[in-house]
């Protein structure tokens, strides 16, 4: 009767310690899934802006307009626990840049580095939120128009109405 009731025990520790076994390694999977780095496949969120234009000032008059639709990716739970909309964050981010860097010449063409903007926005957003939160900036549009081919907003002369 010993017997059995220790071969009963062993079955039971044995039973106990293999179905722990299982749980554990059925949740180990699901941490190094969510500990795994983000890549364009898995865990980005892209967020596109709207054109984004920012007045080019030349000696006190605007000069022209940059314009530029950009594209971002950031890892997408975090971006979900941001409490300022990504998309004035970036915005603000092409306006300092531009008006840090007065020396960039629009209307040549090759004066822009385009590796150079995108890195910039980037690193530049990223030390304003403290993190690597920022992965990649994506340019959809860049446009540079002269204050000439804008057509102007002139007020319209009222029309009197009755008398």
């Amino acid at each position: 009767m010993i017997k059995l009731m220790v071969a009963a025990l062993w079955i039971s520790i044995v039973t106990t310690g293999a179905v722990f076994y299982s749980f554990q390694a059925a949740q180990a999977p699901d941490e190094a899934a969510s500990d795994a780095e983000a890549s364009a496949f898995h865990g980005l969120d892209y967020v596109r802006t709207g054109v984004i234009s920012v007045p080019i000032f030349d000696k006190g008059s605007v000069h022209g307009y940059f314009l530029a639709r950009l594209v971002f990716t950031a890892d997408g739970q975090r971006l979900a626990q941001l409490k300022l909309p990504a998309e004035a964050l970036l915005a603000d981010q092409v306006y300092s840049f531009l008006y840090a860097n007065p020396e960039i010449d629009f209307t040549k063409r090759d004066d822009l580095d385009v590796d150079s903007f995108r890195t910039s926005l980037r690193a530049g957003l990223n030390m304003r939120l403290g993190e690597d939160f920022i992965r990649e900036v994506l340019i959809e549009q860049v446009d540079y128009l002269p204050k000439e081919i804008v057509p102007s907003q002139k007020p319209r002369n009222a029309v009197a109405i009755g008398n």
